[in-house]
């Protein structure tokens, strides 16, 4: 197998280019799948009026219009290396910015929310971008990590399912970086990142057929059929077999899980 330079496909978009038709309605899926679960942590962390927030990655826009609509927060500066999707659907006290957070000073000023959400698993950064994001952050102000975590291992009986996923993500970190097996290392990046009160969580969406999270795998698999074929740990035929699996009564699979971590920027000392 031949990796493919990561080059501009960071983030994943050389595999799920943003401007291909279908792309916003799979990440929609994941919004269906996992926002219910982000927002009550971001609700439960104190996001609320007064509250000026930063949303890394920010997709369609789901979780920032949440917060404002919802959570009735002051602002959110939803920053994203392609925003057409954030400009559809306008609501006030959204900004949309394009920007690319492995950049210096991608943003300036300092937020009570930073969250960021399915973005730093494709980055090689990871670490540099961790503290720049906690230096982002005021003082206690709240700094909320999530990315996947996968529940497969070689104690599980094969299947369709888990075979694609294992040829999913050997597939995307040969083509576009992503890497997954670190994610469970969030708290002590974040602890050591200077931030306290550090916790974290997890939220595993149950594989139904027809709902949001099997849909959103299928579709996944199909947009990225050529970086799981070319592992060799699967075929046409198999990922084929597996997107069939996901729609019938017979998946009984874990799907990956939503690893939440977050934590607390320390308060000025009093004067």
């Amino acid at each position: 197998m031949t990796a493919v330079p990561h080059g501009d496909g960071r983030y994943g978009e050389s595999v799920f280019p943003p401007g291909e038709r279908g792309e916003a309605e799979r990440i929609d899926y994941g919004a269906l799948a996992y926002d219910d679960f982000t927002f009550a942590r971001l609700r439960a962390l104190g996001a609320g009026p007064g509250w000026r927030c930063l949303d890394v990655g920010a997709g369609t826009g789901t979780i920032a219009r949440r917060l404002l609509t919802e959570a009735r927060v002051s602002s959110v500066l939803a920053v994203d290396r392609d925003v057409r999707f954030l400009a559809r659907r306008p609501v006030p006290g959204l900004e949309p910015r394009e920007a690319d957070i492995t950049a210096p000073d991608f943003v300036t000023g300092r937020y009570r929310l930073v969250h960021a959400r399915f973005v730093l698993m494709h980055l090689p950064e990871r670490e540099r971008v961790i503290a720049q994001l906690a230096r982002l952050v005021e003082p206690g102000g709240v700094l909320v990590l999530g990315d996947a975590v996968d529940l497969t291992s070689g104690l599980e009986p094969g299947s369709p399912y888990t075979t694609a996923m294992r040829a999913m993500w050997q597939g995307l970190r040969a083509t576009i970086g992503t890497d997954v097996s670190w994610v469970p290392s969030y708290p002590q990046l974040l602890r050591g990142a200077g931030l306290e009160a550090v916790g974290a969580e997890i939220h595993v969406p149950p594989l139904l057929p027809g709902s949001p999270i099997s849909r959103f795998w299928a579709d996944t698999w199909r947009r990225s059929r050529a970086a799981m074929t070319a592992t060799g740990l699967v075929d046409d035929e198999a990922v084929d077999a597996a997107v069939r699996y996901l729609d019938s009564d017979a998946c009984a699979a874990l799907s990956a899980g939503l690893l939440t971590a977050w934590g607390r920027a320390p308060e000025e000392p009093a004067r």
